[in-house]
């Protein structure tokens, strides 16, 4: 039997105006840009034979704003060779937008040009001061850089308290006590090191990758911003500690609509948990009770990435997970009281991934009709798997499912360029408009190989790209649900988040999708303090900036398609 191993609160309601379907315009094509964009990045696992743990799991990538220009950058994160072993030093990457469909590598003059076995990133303004910080997940210790102004960026970690030394994998920036103040939830994986490094076999004589169940597992930390630049180890007090946990993913969803944030964790081998914010400080595991613990055999699976996302646009955020080849991907639908059911096992979704290892999903409306549509990259952790199971490949194509609407989804991966489909050993993924025309462009990073950008082309569909400030709520606004009321007034949710995917982040700002409609009627604003603003309709095509009690005071045409 070959190993199982390795594996924000505020709403929206957008009224939309004369909002229809456009299901049969043809599909936008994702187009290969990675080279014409200056885009050189390549993932150092360290892999030399040893068949060290961490080699098949990273890494993570991240849009992000990091000058605070209006224009997505790109954020690797990068691994590094062994101890002893031969290689240049290796680092994360900041890609600069230079706004012309263009990058530039700036990682030695923003201050990221620091060495580390690192995994993944999340991306959040915890000071409040404008600027977006960032926060790398490593083999220990972590690694929280502050954003000075201007993309410049400064080790504070040790000062702030947030090193971690284990293991760290996923990580989510959220207001989880509502005072305004972003805290940090960090997941960790195992109990691992070079000196810690099991010898584990298939065949009796050469080493193979060990499995996670060979480990003891490590908690996640939960670290409470205490609004002077430190952070407060509280995750015992909090009830998050688990010393039986493996997470690789993380995603926020407010699963009850009770306002307050709680995380879900897809653990290796170990039952998923989804960690209920009771609102008092604390979290309750209710993983079990909600039905998205195990499979519908009552097996942990090798859960990886993770989103939360109300697709099928019932008001309630259900959720996607990545797992292992022979396993299927997860589609947990919320059914509003307190359960999930599977619906991956009679969708084209289980079909269509069962042979396939899921690192990065993610929903995001690709062709914006204002349903979430579904992303997932694949690779598998070993590269002689073929030899054992000749059904599943190393490299292996992507998949992009169609939201059709009543739970219903097509298997689109091969109809949207034929650059897209071909198969990589995919780990971290993110979606961002990073050429500012309003459509949804993807990264996607390589274990040990190259990134590839995809830039989104040929869409119809109109859109509105908001971007919210707090001023009493923290000022990311992040925990976000964006209510969308097409024209029949069914409503469809997408939160607005850090983290989620796998060791990855996605871009801030909200993209709604409007289908045909080329206006909206209206907008209303929860924040995360509660309080509620209501504004007048605007015109779709733009991006617009709301500023907490002061309404829209930014307004800017989106771009020509590219």
């Amino acid at each position: 039997m070959f190993i199982r191993a390795l594996l924000g609160c505020f709403a929206i309601s957008v009224a939309v105006v004369g909002a229809q379907s456009v299901k049969q315009s043809p599909l936008p094509q994702f187009n290969d840009v990675t080279t014409t964009s200056g885009i050189h990045f390549k993932h150092t696992s360290g892999a030399f034979g040893k068949k060290y743990l961490p080699e098949t799991l990273g890494a993570g990538v991240a849009f992000l704003d990091a000058d605070g220009d209006g224009w997505q950058d790109i954020l690797f994160v990068n691994g590094h060779h062994w101890p002893g072993q031969p290689g240049s030093p290796s680092y994360p990457a900041l890609y600069h937008n230079n706004g012309n469909g263009t990058f530039a590598d700036i990682t030695r003059a923003s201050g990221l040009a620091v060495e580390m076995y690192g995994m993944g990133v999340s991306v959040g303004d915890f000071d409040n001061d404008g600027d977006s910080d960032v926060y790398i997940t490593a083999l220990g210790p972590n690694h929280l850089f502050r954003n000075n102004g201007g993309g410049k960026f400064e080790d504070i970690t040790s000062r702030a308290g947030v090193g971690d030394p284990g293991f760290s994998t996923s990580a989510v920036w959220f207001d989880y006590d509502r005072d305004g103040k972003l805290d940090l939830f960090v997941g960790n994986y195992v109990e691992w090191s070079v000196e810690k490094d099991l010898f584990c076999t298939l065949n009796g004589k050469t080493k193979s990758y060990c499995t996670p169940e060979s480990y003891q597992g490590q908690s996640p930390t939960l670290y409470h911003n205490l609004g002077d630049g430190t952070f407060e180890n509280v995750t015992r007090k909090a009830g998050v500690f688990d010393a039986s946990a493996k997470t690789l993913g993380l995603a926020l969803i407010d699963y009850d609509n009770d306002g307050f944030i709680d995380v879900f964790a897809a653990n290796d081998t170990q039952p998923n948990r989804l960690y209920r914010n009771k609102g008092d400080g604390t979290f309750a595991d209710v993983g079990v009770l909600a039905g998205i613990a195990f499979n519908e055999a009552g097996v942990a699976r090798a859960g990886m990435g993770a989103d939360a996302a109300d697709y099928d646009a019932s008001g309630r955020q259900s959720l996607i997970i990545g797992n292992f080849s022979n396993e299927m991907m997860a589609l947990y639908s919320n059914e509003g009281n307190g359960l999930f059911i599977d619906e991956a096992p009679t969708s084209t979704i289980g079909k269509a991934s069962l042979l396939r290892l899921t690192f990065s999903c993610f929903f995001f409306d690709f062709d914006l009709d204002g349903l979430p549509d579904i992303f997932a990259a694949n690779g598998h952790v070993a590269d002689d798997i073929s030899s054992v199971q000749p059904t599943i490949t190393y490299a292996q194509p992507p998949h992009l499912f169609h939201n059709l609407g009543n739970k219903k989804f097509d298997d689109v991966s091969t109809r949207v360029g034929a650059s897209f489909s071909k198969p990589a050993v995919a780990r971290g993924a993110a979606y961002g408009d990073y050429d500012n025309d309003g459509d949804l462009d993807l990264v996607v990073v390589a274990n040990n190989g190259s990134a590839r950008l995809f830039r989104n082309d040929g869409g119809v569909n109109h859109k509105l790209r908001v971007t919210l400030v707090g001023s009493t709520s923290n000022r990311d606004a992040i925990g976000a649900k964006v209510r969308v009321t097409r024209v029949s007034g069914v409503p469809v949710s997408v939160m607005v988040k850090t983290g989620s995917s796998y060791l990855s982040q996605s871009e801030r700002p909200v993209t709604i999708g409007l289908g045909a409609a080329t206006k909206v009627g209206g907008i209303e604003i929860v924040w995360p303090t509660g309080k509620t603003e209501r504004l007048p309709g605007v015109a779709g095509d733009q991006s617009i900036t709301i500023v907490e009690g002061k309404g829209v005071v930014k307004t800017v045409p989106l771009g020509p398609k590219s």
